[in-house]
């Protein structure tokens, strides 16, 4: 079922949202691409802004309240049924916390962490907003995962704040790919050791009808995108919005696996 809505178990990817310095550039070229639509936020939420597929939720956009930022990124939330409690687990494991657990005008509460790989994600404790409402089917999340220099350490943090099992994939010979499965056997991301990324990044994927279709519009809203290759899962591309934030976009292609 695509479809969410309750609070997902521990671990899992239940929220994502993106900071931006122009909240009507980022509508129009997420609209383009994925064909969402709009719920504006009041001024006293900061403008914070819903993602809309069929009315339901499936992401968030916000203008950044930092004028001088000059990166931004889709940030990911694990869900957890006690923030503080995983904020605890997290500390005790390694992590350190950016932002304190907190209260959000009655929709649930959240803390902001770094693993000590130095990759950055958020804790969601749903209530009225439990987060995505839609997701494995085409214009909504489909996967997170985090790229490191430092899989050791990142796989051994989120083994032990989650519970996650840990399984090698034999579909990327020459990939040093772990994937993240909660202790009922269901994947919900993985780690990819990268001895040359620049840093620990949780990247976010896009499921989307047709691969190409989506770069050519991501291209002509403004933003650029690498050309679609093919993998043992389906078709994919990185694409970068006007502002530099990236993400992927994947498509099934015949007999793929997975």
């Amino acid at each position: 079922m695509s479809a969410v809505t309750t609070n997902q178990p521990l671990g899992t990817p239940t929220w994502i949202d993106l900071g931006i310095p122009d909240l009507d550039r980022a509508m129009s070229f997420y609209g383009q691409v994925f064909g969402w639509e709009f719920d504006i936020g009041p001024e006293e939420s900061g403008r914070y802004t819903m993602c809309l597929l069929r009315g339901k939720k499936v992401a968030a956009l916000m203008p950044n309240p930092d004028e001088n930022a000059t990166d931004f990124w889709w940030n990911v939330y694990l869900a957890t049924d006690d923030v503080d409690e995983t904020v605890a687990r997290s500390r005790d494991a390694g992590g350190v916390v950016l932002v304190e657990p907190m209260d959000v005008m009655g929709q649930g509460r959240m803390a902001i962490m770094r693993d000590p790989s130095g990759g950055q994600f958020g804790l969601w404790q749903g209530q009225a907003h439990v987060g995505c409402e839609l997701v494995n089917e085409p214009n909504t999340l489909l996967r997170n995962d985090l790229v490191t220099p430092r899989p050791g350490p990142a796989r051994d943090f989120y083994a032990a704040v989650f519970d996650f099992t840990l399984d090698g994939n034999d579909d990327l010979p020459g990939m040093d790919f772990t994937f993240l499965r909660r202790p009922d056997g269901h994947e919900i991301g993985g780690i990819m050791g990268d001895p040359g990324a620049p840093a620990s990044v949780w990247g976010t994927l896009f499921q989307v009808d047709d691969a190409n279709a989506a770069v050519a519009a991501a291209r002509a809203a403004g933003g650029t995108a690498d050309d679609p290759t093919d993998m043992p899962y389906g078709r994919t591309a990185e694409v970068t919005d006007p502002f530099g934030a990236k993400f992927t976009v994947g498509s099934p292609v015949p007999g793929a696996r997975g």
